[in-house]
């Protein structure tokens, strides 16, 4: 493929993600979230794999940041689905007003 093809699905791409997400109610958003956050693994050890057969500097340096940023967007995403999950969870009362 050239690259005008690349770039147009890469917008198309853009374009409908924006579009499917936007879409979601707001009770599917932490189903979602642990969705991506597998996808996520998945590309952190695709990145992992592919850094690994580096030929040279440029495509270790290259996956090396793909494998930070997989990394940093799967901890975030974990993090917050976390606090997703602790709203729904009900609060704790105290025991003085248990007591009374």
């Amino acid at each position: 493929m050239d690259a005008i093809s690349l770039l147009t699905i890469f917008v198309l791409s853009i374009f409908v993600g924006i579009e499917v997400v936007s879409k979601v109610s707001a009770i599917l958003h932490t189903p979602l979230m642990s969705g991506a956050n597998a996808i996520h693994g998945v590309v952190l050890v695709g990145a992992i794999l592919v850094t690994g057969k580096a030929e040279d500097n440029i495509q270790l340096y290259l996956g090396l940041t793909a494998i930070v940023l997989a990394a940093i967007n799967m901890v975030g995403g974990f993090v917050v689905t976390d606090r997703m999950l602790e709203m729904f969870k009900p609060k704790k009362v105290e025991k003085e007003e248990v007591s009374k």
